[in-house]
């Protein structure tokens, strides 16, 4: 599924709107070096990409409003020479073509452009503070423009964060937006099934995460969405445990969190499972407890709920559980409001997900959580984390539970994307007999 390129002109468009007057400017990532001439895979800039769909780095995307708005990227030139060792450049010429935009520069002449494109306009919109050599570069535009002020050249008086003006956009998913991140969410979901049905005592941590990789990129994915965790035993209590190097024993739980990225959209899907097939019956207790808290939480994502409320629901049935398990003793309401809780359970339930998988948007809107509305997406993920103690019953000692799924929020509640990943207790030790 490939980038929908009316969709991101429509986006610029709609953006242009909002600046009203003024220019943005917003470059991609930069390439990473890893050890002396390789690199990281390359991976675009989230709020470059989600307006432009150009996925080369080296670009810079300009957008000016106004009576006569206009859309311009500045990006690499054709070089047959690089394309031998380095594979394909649109060039601006095809890039102007393919991704509809009203012009196209080499990079190379940006700092050429840019002073003139600033002239006499009355706002700058940029990513301030976001990669210092930037910061930089854009004060020398603006400098080189009040360098003109005896010739009646005005520079942008008012300074705003394009980030900001991106992440309201970006906080509601539309419907090819969806669609990617059901893509993201079968393909995760199809590796948790394959690691289901593939571990079995003595197998490395790393194995598992192998078979995550091949299941992604099998299917499609460019890359995880994230570092895959894969973590058993007391390593399930590490909440960004990565190490994925020990041994998996008999009788322990399997906490993974990992995902795929599909065409820039992220997935984040968190299972657990006990590592032999079968559940012991303290670790059923505490499974049965956090899926009844995600149960509860992905009630809550609906319309007319704010954003904490998940967290909320899911905190009580987490609290309660701690109660029956003698992890805690007393009244829930006091105990939540003591937050005896943190020791074993200290994350909030949710994020945002989407082109990030901790995506853009803010989840406050004058100091009060925001109002879910229809189009917005983000995980529920509870858990419980109980390490040895002398107040901690030793049959729970290093259980480690999340369960994590991906809900988009809809007129009617929510739609959840990675539902195909199993997560009862049934469902779990019945793909584990391959019999699911």
């Amino acid at each position: 599924m490939q980038p929908d390129l009316d969709t991101h002109r429509a986006r610029r468009a709609s953006l242009l709107k909002t600046l009203g007057e003024g220019v943005l400017i917003l470059s991609t990532a930069p390439e990473a070096h890893r050890s002396r001439d390789t690199h990281y895979p390359y991976r675009f800039d989230s709020h470059f990409y989600y307006l432009s769909a150009f996925p080369e780095p080296e670009a810079v995307l300009v957008l000016i409003a106004g009576r006569k708005p206009k859309q311009i990227l500045f990006c690499r030139e054709k070089n047959e020479e690089r394309e031998i060792w380095d594979g394909f450049r649109h060039g601006p010429k095809a890039a102007k073509e393919v991704f509809g935009f009203d012009a196209a520069y080499p990079i190379g002449e940006i700092d050429k452009r840019l002073p003139k494109l600033l002239e006499n306009q009355p706002r700058l919109a940029y990513a301030f503070g976001a990669d210092p050599a930037w910061d930089a570069r854009v004060m020398g535009w603006i400098n080189a423009v009040r360098g003109k002020v005896r010739s009646g050249v005005t520079a942008p008086a008012h300074l705003s964060d394009a980030h900001a003006l991106i992440d309201a956009m970006r906080l509601f998913k539309d419907a090819h937006e969806i669609d990617l991140m059901q893509r993201a969410a079968d393909l995760s979901a199809e590796a948790h099934r394959s690691v289901l049905r593939l571990c079995q005592p003595g197998m490395g941590e790393w194995e598992i995460e192998a078979e995550l990789l091949r299941v992604f990129r099998a299917g499609g994915c460019q890359a995880p969405a994230y570092t895959p965790i894969v973590a058993g035993g007391k390593n399930a209590c590490v909440l960004h445990y990565v190490g994925n190097n020990q041994r998996l024993n008999d009788g322990d739980l399997l906490l993974i969190d990992a995902a795929g990225e599909y065409h820039g959209y992220a997935a984040d899907i968190t299972r657990t499972f006990p590592v032999n097939g079968r559940f012991s019956a303290a670790q059923k207790d505490v499974y049965e407890i956090v899926l009844a808290a995600q149960y509860a939480a992905i009630d809550a994502v609906r319309p007319g709920e704010n954003f904490i409320a998940p967290h909320e629901a899911a905190l009580r049935v987490l609290t309660q559980g701690m109660a029956d398990l003698k992890l805690l003793s007393g009244e829930v309401d006091g105990l939540i409001e003591s937050e005896a809780w943190k020791p074993f359970y200290m994350h909030k339930t949710s994020h945002w997900l989407g082109l990030d998988v901790h995506d853009a948007g803010d989840y406050k809107t004058k100091g009060a959580w925001r109002d879910l509305q229809p189009g917005m997406a983000l995980t529920v993920e509870p858990g419980l984390y109980i390490r040895p103690a002398a107040n901690v019953p030793e049959a729970l000692w290093n259980i480690g539970i999340r369960i994590e799924d991906d809900v988009v929020v809809t007129e009617a509640g929510c739609r959840v994307l990675s539902a195909a990943a199993p997560k009862t207790v049934a469902e779990i030790e019945a793909g584990m007999r391959h019999e699911g």
